[in-house]
């Protein structure tokens, strides 16, 4: 046997065999007595390193909990929350540069004039831009109804809402209304929209079904709504369309078509809803 702290032979009290003879290593010593008190020793140590081992797994133990517990009581914490207030999880209302909705290419990945056809976005209809962000879609719309109908541009941003109104003037466009609306406040009249569109901005509602519900008093008999976004779980700027379907059922609404030519990738996906 070695000893773990100097790795050097552990001598002290063993015995050896010699020509059939038995001789005490250390000279002085009596064998039995050297025996028993070796055995006690040995024995203390065992225990002693024992007691040393479940200390330190008990320590191991205890911080990995805590480790663990601080990394998941946020987020628990935060479900609890939810599931009190019966939120589910959302992203972050985007705020940051605007720029970013004006990719070259956009109009054909998105097949916006598909889109509109769908929602029935023609001459003369009045059209809901919620969440419109760089007033990319609003623009569109803004042209495809020409001036006998309007496009309410809506956004909980007031920056996107200065920047539709510079926009709108710089391109020359009478019929577009910027409306500055809040997290649970459309403001929108009651029976003012033939059409509204959700960009990629469903996800990031916190409550849902309250502002559905003011969404299907906006519409007009027969008006439709449509929902572009992409899976996911809500936090991650995407939400699964099993989800939103259940949503908009409880805000009244029932699914007319459903669609998935906005996205290559097969992960976004367009619903259109109309009243129950």
């Amino acid at each position: 046997m070695y000893d773990g702290e100097d790795s050097t032979p552990r001598s002290r009290g063993l015995v050896e065999f010699v020509s059939g003879d038995i001789y005490e290593r250390h000279v002085g010593r009596r064998l039995g007595e050297s025996m028993e008190e070796d055995v006690a020793r040995i024995g203390v140590r065992a225990k002693i390193k024992r007691r040393a081992g479940s200390a330190m797994r008990r320590a191991v133990l205890a911080v990995s909990f805590l480790a663990t517990w601080s990394a998941i009581r946020p987020v628990a914490a935060v479900a609890a929350q939810a599931e009190m207030v019966g939120q589910r999880a959302t992203s972050t209302p985007y705020a940051g540069d605007l720029s970013i909705f004006e990719t070259p290419g956009r109009d054909a990945r998105l097949q916006i004039n598909r889109v509109m056809d769908l929602l029935g976005i023609r001459p003369g209809t009045s059209v809901a831009d919620i969440g419109a962000g760089s007033g990319w879609f609003t623009v569109r719309a803004a042209r495809r109804v020409g001036p006998g109908g309007v496009v309410y541009a809506e956004d909980i941003n007031p920056e996107a809402v200065r920047a539709i109104v510079e926009r709108t003037k710089k391109e020359q466009i009478a019929n577009v209304r910027a409306v500055l609306g809040s997290a649970d406040d459309l403001k929108l009249a009651g029976g003012s929209v033939d059409a509204a569109l959700m960009l990629k901005v469903y996800h990031e509602i916190a409550h849902p079904v309250p502002v559905m519900k003011e969404l299907r008093a906006a519409l007009k008999p027969g008006g439709r709504v449509g929902i572009i976004d992409r899976n996911g779980n809500g936090t991650d700027h995407g939400l699964d369309r099993a989800v939103v379907e259940r949503e908009m059922h409880e805000a009244g609404f029932k699914v007319k078509e459903r669609y998935d030519f906005t996205k290559a990738d097969g992960q976004d996906y367009f619903v259109v809803f109309v009243a129950e």
